[in-house]
């Protein structure tokens, strides 16, 4: 499987940008991963930064989709940024990361970063968010459509750096097929681009360069003074 990529990072009505995306190649596989930084001040920007990092530093010593590799790819990522907290930081971050290795994907994602998979004109899946307005959808109280504009938004459940251990969620490995599209991004990215305009977008999209122009294009119009960091990662497969 080849694996056609692109990203996008803008700090949105912020002075500082604190998410970090990144994607790289090994012999025998891709990691994609998008983080974003909570700590303000620039604390969030060192954290999202130690997590990819760490990420990439293992995948490349060990890559792999299974479960419990991506459980501890979370869990040193976690430790990397409570280091950075015992020097006398409160900086945490969220992690989505996608791993593809002879020919199976999977994600591990800690926080309110998604992952988004596309196939055949279709959204198959995306993460479920660790956060307060994801748990009320759940409990039936508002509509997933509703997250984008609830008052606690922005409250994560779960973080890199929350606690000496980690919970992420891990999706399990599924077969890639020629066609699958990633979406990987930050809340201030999925926040002012509704899913069917993701593919809309998408069903018009040649590369994965023009669908993150043509989204970011969306963000740039629903932009205002409290809009924050939005960042992304693209990836199309392709067959050999």
């Amino acid at each position: 499987m080849k694996f056609w990529t692109a990203q996008c990072s803008q700090p949105g009505a912020r002075p500082y940008n604190e998410d970090r995306v990144f994607c790289g190649r090994t012999d025998q596989g891709l990691l994609a991963l998008v983080a974003d930084g909570l700590g303000g001040y620039g604390g969030g920007a060192e954290a999202a930064q130690a997590a990819v990092d760490s990420c990439w530093r293992d995948f490349q010593a060990a890559p792999g989709t299974g479960r419990e590799a991506l459980r501890q790819l979370a869990q040193r990522a976690n430790e990397e940024v409570r280091r950075l907290q015992r020097s006398g930081g409160q900086m945490k971050s969220t992690l989505v990361a996608l791993a593809a290795d002879q020919g199976m994907w999977a994600v591990v994602h800690v926080g309110d970063s998604r992952c988004y998979h596309f196939r055949d004109g279709q959204l198959l899946s995306r993460t479920i968010d660790h956060s307060v307005s994801q748990m009320e959808a759940l409990a039936g109280r508002i509509t997933d459509r509703e997250i984008r504009f609830h008052a606690d938004r922005n409250k994560v459940l779960r973080a890199l750096g929350g606690g000496e251990e980690v919970r992420p969620e891990v999706r399990p490995a599924e077969p890639l097929q020629p066609g699958d599209c990633f979406l990987l991004c930050s809340d201030g990215f999925w926040e002012y681009v509704w899913e069917e305009e993701m593919l809309a977008d998408l069903v018009k999209s040649r590369t994965p360069e023009d669908w993150l122009r043509y989204m970011a294009g969306r963000i740039g119009k629903r932009l205002n003074a409290h809009s924050d960091n939005f960042s992304a990662v693209a990836v199309f497969c392709q067959g050999e």
